[in-house]
């Protein structure tokens, strides 16, 4: 397996404002069955939720969770778990 670097020279915190097109980044990555079967029925129970919402709720809480400090990573977390369009 590739190890990546995520941290774009580094620095988690470079921008602070609303995320561009160019701040956003597409990857693939293979999930056990039961993951996804679990996502598949937790967004079918909560259509305002998409597989990539939650992706971005889960591994921005695990970071945040790990220890990584940046405004922008707690703002993406607090955004999907809490925003107006939460539930």
């Amino acid at each position: 397996m590739q190890k990546i670097d995520l941290t774009e020279e580094g620095n988690l915190t470079q921008s602070e404002g609303p995320l561009e097109s160019e701040d956003i980044i597409s990857f693939q990555t293979e999930i056990p069955k039961p993951i996804q079967q679990a996502m598949k029925v937790y967004i079918e129970k909560h259509p305002k939720w998409d597989q990539y919402r939650l992706l971005q709720a889960a591994l921005s809480g695990f970071l945040i969770q790990n220890g990584i400090s940046s405004r922008l990573i707690t703002r993406l977390y607090i955004g999907n778990m809490f925003g107006s369009h939460s539930f």
